[in-house]
């Protein structure tokens, strides 16, 4: 089943986005918490919304989105992360969350989504090239830590 997330999800949220931090080789560099996660995502000015693959009352995959501005294109949906745990991955569950996050944006009147992979996930670049997605060879992503 693909639902809204709630904040009462946050914690198996937190458990799937530490594991896509060690499937990508960056477990160290998460800085999140559950706490900034639960004002961030349900606080008086909510910064981002998600949906979530659940299972036998467990949180299986998560798509974590939020809206961004581009001054040529107008309102855009950014996907931060769309994860499925390891065991369930080839399932379709991806597919039903990359769908359904495409339909939020579709819903709140997005002219289009944006994210990122890494250049190694074959995996991941592949199910974008099913989509028609356009991947970016001139663009440099930059970022500043404060």
């Amino acid at each position: 089943m693909i639902r809204r997330g709630t904040k009462e999800d946050i914690p198996q949220v937190f458990e799937l986005i530490k594991e896509l931090a060690i499937y990508e080789n960056g477990l160290d560099q998460v800085s999140n918490t559950i706490e900034a996660m639960e004002i961030d995502g349900f606080g008086e000015n909510p910064i981002f919304g998600f949906f979530v693959a659940e299972e036998n009352d467990s949180i299986v995959g998560i798509s974590i989105y939020y809206y961004r501005y581009s001054t040529w294109k107008g309102k855009r949906m950014y996907l931060e992360d769309i994860v499925v745990t390891e065991s369930k991955r080839g399932s379709g569950l991806g597919k039903q969350l990359f769908d359904r996050t495409i339909e939020e944006g579709k819903a709140n009147n997005c002219t289009g989504m944006m994210w990122q992979v890494l250049d190694w996930n074959e995996p991941a670049i592949n199910f974008y090239k099913k989509y028609g997605a356009g991947f970016d060879e001139e663009w440099i992503n930059c970022s500043l830590e404060f």
